[in-house]
């Protein structure tokens, strides 16, 4: 199949290494020196647990042209970054997209690519269950396997058929979501609260772990997080997820110290900027539902306050 991933950040570059080992005909859209990088060296992955690296070429574009089509697009980055390239996206003549990564408005930008597309669109979002950082020369890469949650807003997915294809021949799993719009609104509730925690202490993993009171406060804010969503008649989903953070806030809070203990918390980058932007949206959600949420507020006015010093 001929197929594009959009960005070339950690994600994309292994989502393109599983499509290309998939023996799909790979573009990857770059720019900069990360376009010149993958060029010269192609796609280098260090994968952490498996203790291997792997070197795939891969055709390289700058731009998305009208005149490109593709049996698939896979947009890979992240939250902040979608609504650039939504017009993009837009005007060319490729039917297939999926939108992977964290996302507060799927609903919003699905309806802004259809309004504004002349062409018919048939759109799913996912989210990739991997993690990592860039290093020089290569990409660091922490996965058990590689897999990916996606869904439709409206119903099952109209292309599962190509997707299924596209990902035959490479051990990857697709899990289908029925409401792949509440998964989303559900997982920023976790990724918000331990990426500020990350955020607070600078990146310094092990001053987070000693940290107990400020642990503590994120596990109580995670369930503040989804009765805000509750409020809104959003479903909890996964429920499990919910159910033993608001459960056994003391064992979440032991596991919790013990991951930011280990190495494998360093070996992943978050975004401050993006992170900022989702809190934010997790507040306008909270004033809509008009909930108190103390130990979110509290976390994201240190947050703020980082930001102020900066």
């Amino acid at each position: 199949m001929k197929i594009l991933v959009y960005g070339a950040g950690v994600l994309g570059s292994y989502l393109a290494h599983a499509l290309i080992r998939g023996g799909n005909e790979v573009s990857v859209l770059a720019r900069g020196a990360r376009a010149d990088e993958l060029e010269r060296d192609g796609i280098v992955l260090r994968h952490y647990f498996q203790r291997k690296t792997t070197v795939d070429s891969v055709r390289v574009i700058r731009t998305l042209e009208k005149e490109d089509v593709y049996d698939l697009i896979f947009v890979v980055m992240k939250y902040t970054d979608f609504r650039a390239v939504l017009p993009i996206l837009a005007s060319n003549p490729s039917r297939n997209l999926v939108l992977i990564g964290n996302n507060a408005e799927a609903r919003e930008m699905q309806a802004e690519l259809l309004e504004s597309s002349e062409m018919e669109k048939r759109i799913a979002f996912g989210f990739q269950l991997s993690g990592g950082r860039r290093e020089p020369g290569r990409t660091l890469i922490i996965r058990s396997r590689g897999e990916m949650v996606l869904g439709g807003l409206d119903g099952p997915i109209s292309f599962q058929a190509e997707l299924e294809q596209a990902f035959a021949q490479i051990k990857y799993k697709l899990t289908y979501l029925d409401n792949m719009e509440a998964w989303l609104k559900n997982h920023l509730v976790p990724i918000v609260m331990l990426n500020s925690l990350s955020q607070i202490h600078n990146g310094q993993m092990k001053q987070v772990a000693r940290d107990g009171k400020l642990i503590r406060d994120a596990v109580i804010a995670m369930g503040e997080g989804f009765h805000v969503l509750e409020t809104l008649g959003v479903p909890l989903i996964p429920a499990a997820q919910a159910s033993v953070i608001r459960k056994h806030k003391r064992l979440v809070q032991g596991f919790l110290k013990l991951y930011h203990l280990l190495p494998v918390s360093r070996m992943i980058d978050g975004s401050f900027a993006e992170v900022e932007a989702l809190a934010e949206k997790l507040q306008e959600w909270s004033k809509q539902a008009k909930v108190r949420t103390p130990h979110w507020e509290e976390l994201n006015r240190r947050l703020q306050l980082i930001k102020a010093g900066e």
